[in-house]
């Protein structure tokens, strides 16, 4: 049997990470491993509290481990200076927030190739037509955030994350903010982005609608990995989901169903 996986664009291994001391001490993670393959689009997926968004800060260096490790590609997280996460975060993963976080001043070109002129690095023309084009914002490029819908100011961001051809791209709740048409049009860009950009995306989500475009889910509860489902669907996202936010004993049960 063949040992050569598909290549990995993220892993954690074994990753804990504990808030507070004493009494008042949060175990955010418990020796979680987790890996999260090239050209795949990956939701994380959990009830409040679970950990799903301290898991994928950790994963995109935003966080620091209270023990184990971070990959991204070969390079491991917790051996990196504050100038070399910061430079690795910068050339080698793409965000996607929430909050738009797009600077009010700049035009929405200015905003896309913001992190590549800050490393002094120029966009591959081609790659940004194509990026452009796909996103459709071609003709809001000289347009302020203020200037866009929700939903445009969000394919702005997806296209800033993806301007700089990342080795991943993480997105925490990228569709928190956003009407279902709006949700639908950035969900079908980081799809496209893995499907005809070969990219690879994590997203943290509690929508089953927004997981259903992945290629899987991974569940936690408490701190742990709990179940993973490929091929996900709204229905079998959220018939997990509800499994999860039953009590413990129910989870033992299908005639609970």
């Amino acid at each position: 049997m063949s040992t050569h996986a598909p290549a990995v664009a993220a892993r954690a291994v074994e990753l804990s990470k504990t808030y507070g001391t004493g009494d008042t001490q949060v175990h955010a993670l418990s020796a979680v491993s987790a890996e999260f393959a090239r050209g795949e689009f990956t939701a994380i997926m959990g009830p409040s509290g679970s950990g799903k968004s301290t898991l994928m800060h950790c994963l995109a260096g935003l966080d620091a481990a209270s023990s184990g490790s971070v990959l991204i590609g070969d390079t491991e997280l917790t051996t990196l200076t504050d100038k070399q996460m910061t430079q690795l975060r910068r050339d080698r993963i793409g965000f996607v927030f929430q909050a738009f976080n797009l600077v009010p001043t700049l035009t929405a070109l200015e905003n896309i190739t913001l992190p590549l002129d800050i490393a002094g690095r120029k966009p591959d023309a081609a790659w940004l037509e194509s990026v452009l084009t796909k996103l459709g914002l071609k003709d809001r490029l000289e347009h302020r955030p203020g200037e866009l819908s929700g939903g445009q100011q969000q394919r702005v961001a997806c296209a800033r994350a993806l301007a700089g051809q990342p080795e991943i791209i993480f997105g925490d709740e990228p569709t928190g903010n956003l009407d279902s048409k709006s949700s639908g049009e950035v969900l079908s860009i980081l799809r496209a982005a893995v499907d005809e950009f070969h990219q690879t995306v994590v997203i943290v989500t509690h929508d089953p609608r927004a997981a259903a475009y992945a290629d899987r889910v991974v569940f936690l509860a408490d701190g742990k990995i709990v179940d993973e489902l490929r091929e996900p669907t709204a229905d079998s996202v959220l018939d997990t989901m509800k499994r999860l936010d039953e009590p413990a004993h129910a989870l033992t049960s299908d005639a609970a169903v």
